[in-house]
């Protein structure tokens, strides 16, 4: 199982895994895949920095990536507290009435968090200077091309871009826009995704820019069986994200694990409730909550989660299952069991190459 993909990136196997954990990253880029840091919850630049110097040492010289979250033209923003104040009254006593009828606990005042402050276009600048400052392979954004002049300084030092793409547009404005990797994100995918099935979505992708650039597939991959299907739809490798969250080095807290390991692939929902742009989350008495007719209407980006910010760190502190607020594809399905990165991205290189040859046997 080896693409154009090895090569380009200096990896053994064209699987790239996204994770907001260092110890999955790390893991899977020793392994032979190439290990994405999620940077969105680095508030502090200098924390995102002892990260990424810990991951330099911790892939044992293997590549890995990192994805930033930021709109391709910069947007006219205020500082957090400038922003907070945009947030309608009414939103704020849902959010407590809400967690009140939920039996959710409130945090201890020393526990109070600002926010993710990385869904912010500035922040996420900062994001990509430190990144720049590191030996990392790939910069990925959620949020389609980087600026113009984030691609170029990222191709000054040499690195690959890679963008996603929910729709072939999409893909065509990246590839126009300098990006050299399109990640074709199906709907099943967990967090920020599109409403194009993969099946679908995969080969419109890559007959709109395989030619220009190689092409990821995403959304709903678990499995070497899906690997496999996704290289017959033409693309070059896959990106996963989900699957990995129900491995033992993403050390999720009791709660939220229990919640993957009992969810199955019915139990998710588009919702734009996370961050403001539609995002599929684990389905539960919170989502469900925001889906009944006293719930206002989301609010744009960044406003959502700096709304929802408080309230998400007293569900996860809350221990309770039912109400853990997480991003999640429809591959939770599959996550039965807690094991190493090391032995899922084996099972995935294992299956592929079975899929492949029973494939072969057909032709």
């Amino acid at each position: 199982m080896r693409t154009e993909l090895c090569d380009r990136l200096g990896i053994d196997y064209p699987i790239l895994a996204f994770s907001p954990s260092e110890h999955v990253v790390a893991a899977v880029s020793r392994a032979g895949g190439l290990g994405v840091l999620g940077c969105v919850r680095f508030n502090d630049a200098a924390d995102l920095d002892a990260t990424l110097s810990w991951l330099d040492a911790a892939t044992a010289g293997r590549p890995y990536g990192v994805d930033v979250v930021m709109p391709g033209t910069e947007p006219a923003e205020g500082a957090p507290a400038d922003l907070d104040r945009l947030i309608p009254p009414g939103h704020r006593d849902f959010v407590e009435r809400t967690l009140l009828r939920l039996g959710v606990p409130p945090l201890a005042a020393a526990s109070s968090h600002p926010g993710v402050l990385g869904w912010l276009h500035s922040v996420a600048r900062t994001h990509v200077d430190v990144a720049l400052s590191h030996p990392v392979r790939l910069i990925a954004n959620a949020l389609g091309p980087p600026p113009p002049d984030v691609i170029a300084r990222a191709h000054d030092h040499g690195l690959v871009v890679a963008a996603l793409a929910g729709r072939a547009t999409h893909a065509r404005s990246h590839v126009a826009a300098g990006v050299d990797l399109v990640i074709a994100q199906g709907a099943e995918a967990g967090g920020h995704t599109g409403e194009i099935g993969s099946m679908v979505l995969i080969p419109e992708i890559v007959d709109a820019v395989g030619d220009q650039a190689p092409v990821c597939a995403a959304g709903g991959i678990g499995s070497g069986r899906q690997i496999a299907a996704a290289l017959a739809l033409g693309a070059s490798g896959v990106w996963t994200g989900s699957i990995w969250l129900g491995t033992e080095e993403y050390r999720s807290a009791p709660a939220l694990r229990e919640a993957l390991l009992r969810a199955g692939s019915g139990d998710t929902v588009r919702s734009r409730i996370y961050s403001g742009k539609p995002a599929r989350l684990l389905r539960n008495r919170w989502t469900d909550a925001w889906a009944t007719d006293e719930a206002p209407a989301p609010l744009p980006m960044p406003l959502q989660n700096l709304l929802v910010a408080d309230a998400h760190s007293r569900l996860m502190d809350a221990g309770d299952p039912s109400v853990v607020p997480m991003p999640v594809g429809q591959i939770v399905g599959r996550m039965n069991e807690v094991r190493p990165v090391a032995d899922v991205l084996a099972e995935l290189v294992t299956e592929t190459d079975e899929a492949l040859a029973r494939l072969r046997k057909i032709a």
